[in-house]
């Protein structure tokens, strides 16, 4: 039994239902319906990629499949008008939406192409898009590419999707390429991802910035009167004015008249803290009535403290946290008694 075949304004379509073949100018061809099936496709690699990566994989796919019809027409060597009337009658009878040339001049490359009610604009009405897609006008452009031999890119002067009565493209030639559209994509997504990342490494610098606010010095309560707060650490100017700050706030809540400075946990780099910290925390503490002491003073520590040309002659030292506190306890005329 012969397959069923039909001319459609010249064109052949022909079916092999014993094989399950429909053919296209005698080959492999296959039908979906667009508003649902088609749509189903184009919904799921946007749902999957996201909407600017199906952008640029469709005008990409677009853009690769007309250089091969492209490719196609120029070996058969026809005249501008028999490729105008051949080129929109084949797309028409395919499905693919009517197609006009308005402008084909082939010494300037550059061509002005209408499409109204094709099969793109069908699948954007349905998904709702307000805007129309690049499949098709990248498409032609790889129809044109093939044709003149030379890169053809295109500009949307209307678009159906938008509200018109129908969409038109200008195609001239460019140096874009859809090779450079994807490296476009790449990076501005490694931009985005740079950006992400940065945030979140923002975010996490100030919690552990907080937690350290929150750990660090803390103002400890040995006896009636006595304080001790020990330095852990580095400390910049941030954390030398926080300390100082909370160091104010909270040793009128402990009605302290000592404040036992405990360098035990300091870093032995001193350039930091410097005379800075120690002469101003000195000097705010005795405003409120209080003296401080500083204890825990390593060797490493000292000879960076010598070298930073920093005068602790006027200050009760003590090598350590016990010593400290058995002097400010003689001082408030109180010692530790064992049982």
């Amino acid at each position: 039994m012969e397959a069923p075949k039909v001319n459609v304004s010249g064109l052949e379509f022909g079916w092999d239902v014993e094989k399950g073949q429909f053919l296209f100018e005698g080959e492999d061809a296959v039908l979906f319906w667009i508003s649902s099936a088609m749509k189903t496709f184009f919904d799921t690699i946007e749902e999957v990629s996201g909407e600017e990566a199906t952008s640029v994989v469709l005008e990409t796919t677009g853009y690769r499949q007309g250089t091969v019809v492209g490719d196609y027409f120029e070996r058969l060597h026809v005249s501008e008008k028999e490729f105008a009337e051949t080129l929109t009658r084949t797309y028409a009878s395919a499905g693919w939406g009517k197609a006009v040339i308005d402008l084909f001049d082939t010494d300037q490359k550059r061509v002005i192409l209408r499409l109204r009610d094709d099969w793109e604009y069908k699948i954007n009405i349905a998904q709702g898009k307000i805007k129309g897609g690049r499949f098709l006008p990248a498409h032609y452009a790889g129809i044109f590419t093939g044709l003149f031999g030379t890169n053809i890119w295109y500009r949307i002067l209307q678009s159906q999707v938008e509200g018109k009565e129908e969409t038109v493209v200008e195609y001239f030639p460019s140096e874009i390429t859809v090779t450079e559209n994807i490296h476009k994509l790449i990076r501005s997504r490694e931009q985005q991802e740079i950006m992400q990342l940065e945030a979140m490494v923002e975010d996490k610098t100030q919690e552990l910035k907080a937690l350290i606010r929150t750990l660090s010095s803390p103002m400890i309560p040995v006896m009636d009167g006595v304080v001790v707060v020990p330095l852990l650490g580095m400390y910049d100017k941030e954390r030398t004015d926080e300390l100082i700050e909370k160091t104010l706030h909270n040793l009128p809540k402990h009605k302290a008249t000592f404040l036992i400075l405990d360098f035990t946990g300091l870093d032995s780099d001193i350039a930091s803290v410097s005379a800075d910290l120690i002469e101003k925390l000195v000097s705010a503490t005795s405003l409120i009535g209080a003296k401080t002491i500083l204890v825990g003073i390593k060797a490493e520590l000292s000879l960076a403290i010598t070298k930073e040309d920093i005068d602790l002659s006027n200050y009760d030292c003590f090598q350590t946290l016990e010593h400290g506190i058995y002097y400010a306890l003689a001082e408030k005329g109180r010692k530790i008694i064992s049982i």
